[in-house]
């Protein structure tokens, strides 16, 4: 089971895997831990991350990125609206009506949702995780923003599925960074203590997120949230922007928002120059050859000025900060720590302000990029049974408070009630009791618009179908549960009706936990079920990522516990039975429009996996072109005559022309045979050099073992004690096969001194090393042969001594070997055998 945390940023992303050391934040094929939240479309293939980002002037039109604001929204979003003009790609509105991006990608124009974007870019990090962890990914935790609505979770969640991912969980980006701060802090206070309170603050790219987390020993807690998703990094860059916009227009009469490529060259470098200014505060140039027209534009900034010029931006810091000290009714005393993370979070100004709020200088522990991708991936190994974690338990808030409401059945009028409180635990289930006759709908809604930043408060409808009156006519007693799942997703999970059952003896009406005279339009939250479903908040509840069904049958249990008729009441049973739930979500794909995404993306890899193929066939004829002329005139110049190294140039020359003109774009099959082509001509060159280099050595090898042999030969002519039982046969038989192995030598080395470099040699390197294996096998064992032991003659042992021998208990405790002078070693306690003494 893969365990992998995806960061998936506004501007970059990271990729956070566990491994036996811990978790790593693993790098791309560029070496690069960051990969640009980028998708570029070409008349061939796509490019994610980096590729794409080296695009993004060249092929700015069909360049997207920060994406990640529209998910969830329809084309008709205002935000949407608004946004258009400021883009350089274009929108355009889906048959259902959400956003859609209209680019050209194989020469037509296609339009792609947001979520295949999205999916598109998780596949890039999906490839990353499985090129670092050497297997398939599929399960993983991916982070959002925590104000994103039920809309825009849904969008990820379809997204993760059409890129072949197994989403464990959505995690909030600041409940992320909370685990990876917590989870590795030993002096955390005990569960019975007062907890430890930490603000976290992540000014990113594009939003601002501020969150409050008590701690205790294993446990995270977070009390509230706030955020201004209009607050980023890409609002400072666009000061500067329009500041140099104005300044080119008076300066060089050049209108810049006119020219799409030109803009994104003026957002990169603005871009650079705000971090300059992060870390230098005197004047900082800014310079861009050729910008447009050929007109080579500069200009000048520092940081005094620039934070002048963002004064209205810096005064929006504080409000998230005292937002979330009232929701939590904290003092600024109460608060242990401040970390602050995210890119934007290194302006100095940003930092001042929020230091100076609340009165304590900042902690930057966690690496301000990367903490949220480490902290999704803790929570993937929490859930993963393939690595032990410490135990860690999490619960996370409801960022806005969600209202039921749904049509009284006695004066047709509308009853609403708040079921999830804004910072709500969650996950979390309640069950609601309603009395009706007939099935009924539940319309779910966000109940304070005003601090929605999404134009339709709208969740969805939920029709509870097959109600039906008691048989005695009197209505039905409804249990519904709804929940906000570990994805910070609410649904309707399940509906069961409350059958009452008479026995034959008794007429008795059921005892309810509501007045007889009680209307169908009652509602009640089951307070049993509701502090049960408070368990939701330990640990082996978080380790499923949805668990309703299970949850729907505790319920039912203890629905079933809290009917049975006491002792009075005996003669009534009640039993429940399910009810379908019909589901009508404001934002939800069709299945059949998430099955065609799902195909539509894998068809996009494989043109990407081919393309790649043929791109690497074409550059292999490149490079071999460019090898070959080189060599050609340097170390092969030597070993192909002038005619044919005159017409093999000749070729060359011809296929990298021909590369840059008919052959720029042709198929994959053409370049492989091109390559043979050439190769047919150049090999031969090749392997003349290599066997030039590798003959001599070879032939050095097979001397020297000649030589060896030789000597052998020579000293058991002479006699020589230490070879003087070798066998005389064997012995001519190794004289003659060194003297025929020298012989085969000899010749070969006088016929190859004979012969041009330029020429096929005469005899190869690998018949040379064959000749000296062969050498080897017939002497080697010979020669080698050791000398036979002489055994020393025999000691006679008396055959009567039987008593102890040099103080042992017996004959059997010598181990030694008296025939081959073994002593017997000293201690043998071991081997001693068991005796009896009287």
């Amino acid at each position: 089971m893969s365990v992998v945390g995806f960061d998936v940023g506004f501007q970059s992303c990271y990729v956070a895997v566990a491994r036996a050391g811990g978790i790593e934040t693993v790098a791309n094929e560029y070496s690069d831990r960051c990969t640009p939240s980028f998708v570029s479309f070409g008349p061939r293939n796509r490019s994610i991350g980096a590729a794409a980002k080296s695009q993004v002037v060249t092929n700015c039109k069909n360049t997207v990125q920060g994406f990640k604001r529209f998910h969830g929204r329809p084309f008709s979003d205002p935000y949407v609206q608004a946004a258009k003009s400021s883009l350089v790609f274009d929108l355009a509105q889906m048959p259902t009506g959400s956003t859609g991006i209209k680019v050209m990608y194989m020469e037509e124009e296609k339009v792609f949702s947001i979520e295949q974007v999205t999916a598109m870019l998780l596949s890039k990090l999906k490839e990353t995780a499985e090129a670092a962890l050497k297997k398939p990914v599929a399960d993983c935790v991916i982070s959002v923003p925590s104000f994103y609505t039920d809309a825009e979770r849904r969008s990820v969640m379809d997204a993760a599925q059409i890129a072949g991912l197994n989403c464990l969980r959505l995690m909030n980006d600041t409940t992320a960074v909370a685990l990876a701060y917590g989870i590795y802090k030993q002096d955390l206070p005990a569960p019975e203590e007062k907890p430890r309170i930490v603000v976290f603050v992540d000014v990113g790219h594009a939003a601002y997120q501020v969150s409050v987390c008590a701690f205790n020993k294993g446990k995270l807690k977070v009390l509230g949230s706030a955020f201004d998703p209009e607050l980023g990094g890409k609002d400072f860059d666009e000061v500067l922007v329009k500041h140099f916009c104005e300044e080119f227009a008076q300066k060089y009469k050049l209108d810049v928002r006119s020219k799409p490529r030109a803009l994104v060259r003026l957002y990169q470098e603005c871009e650079k120059l705000k971090k300059l200014m992060s870390a230098n505060s005197s004047d900082l140039p800014l310079n861009i050859e050729c910008f447009m027209n050929d007109i080579d534009v500069s200009g000048t900034f520092n940081r005094a000025k620039f934070e002048e010029s963002c004064a209205d931006l810096l005064d929006k810091v504080e409000a998230p900060l005292r937002s979330i000290m009232e929701q939590t009714r904290l003092k600024k005393d109460d608060i242990y720590a401040v970390e602050i993370i995210g890119g934007a979070s290194r302006i100095p100004a940003i930092k001042e302000r929020i230091s100076k709020y609340f009165g304590k200088e900042l902690s930057t522990t966690l690496n301000a990029d990367e903490a949220v991708a480490r902290g999704c991936a803790l929570q993937c190994a929490i859930l993963s049974p393939a690595f032990k974690v410490r135990e860690f338990s999490i619960t996370d808030v409801v960022p806005y408070p969600i209202s039921l409401k749904w049509t009284s059945a006695a004066d047709e009028g509308i009853s609403d009630c708040e079921v999830f409180p804004k910072n709500h635990a969650a996950p979390f289930s309640k069950v609601l009791t309603f009395y009706r006759r007939e099935p009924f709908s539940l319309e779910a809604y966000y109940s304070n618009p005003k601090e929605l930043p999404y134009p339709d408060p709208t969740i969805g409808q939920f029709n509870i179908l097959k109600v039906v009156p008691q048989p005695s006519g009197e209505s039905s007693k409804v249990k519904v549960k709804v929940r906000v799942n570990v994805h910070g997703v609410f649904s309707v999970s399940g509906a069961s009706l409350v059958e009452v059952v008479k026995s034959a003896e008794g007429e008795e009406p059921m005892e309810t936990d509501t007045p007889a005279k009680e209307d169908e339009n009652k509602m009640q939250v089951d307070q049993e079920a509701q502090k049960a479903q408070g368990d939701d908040q330990k640990e082996h509840a978080e380790k499923k990522s949805d668990t309703e069904d299970m949850e729907t049958s505790e319920d039912n249990k203890q629905e079933e516990k809290k009917n049975e008729p006491q002792a009075k009441k005996a003669k009534v049973k009640t039993k429940t039975v399910d009810l379908p739930i019909e589901n009508s979500l404001h934002w939800q794909l069709a299945t059949e429009a998430l099955n065609l995404f799902v195909e539509n993306e894998g068809k996009m890899i494989m043109q990407d996996k081919l393309e790649k193929e043929r791109n690497d066939a074409k550059n292999y004829v490149e490079e071999y072109v460019y090898e070959m002329r080189d060599k050609l005139h340097g170390v092969l110049e030597n070993f192909v005559s002038e005619a044919d190294r005159d017409s093999f140039s000749l070729k060359l020359e011809d296929t990298e022309n021909w590369l840059y003109e008919e052959g720029e774009d042709q198929q994959k099959q053409v370049y492989i045979d091109k390559l043979a082509e050439l190769k047919k001509l150049g090999e031969p060159i090749l392997n003349r050099y290599m066997e030039a280099e590798e003959r001599p050595k070879a032939l050095d090898e097979l001397g020297r073992q000649i030589q060896q042999y030789m000597k052998v030969v020579e000293a058991y002519k002479a006699k020589d004690e230490l070879y003087d039982h070798l066998d005389e046969l064997e012995m001519t038989k190794v004289e003659k096969q060194v003297n025929e192995t020298m012989t085969w030598m000899n010749n070969n080395m006088n016929l190859q001194s004979k012969q041009s470099l330029s020429q096929d040699p005469v005899v190869k390197a690998q018949e040379i090393q064959a000749k000296t294996k062969e050498l080897y096998s017939a002497c080697n064992h010979i020669v080698t042969k050791p000398k036979p032991k002489v055994e020393p003659p025999k000691e006679e042992t008396p055959a009567e001594q039987n008593g102890p021998v040099n103080g042992q208990e017996g004959t059997e405790a010598q181990t030694g070997n008296p025939e081959k002078g073994q002593a017997a070693p000293e201690n043998t306690e071991a081997k001693l055998p068991e005796m009896d003494i009287d």
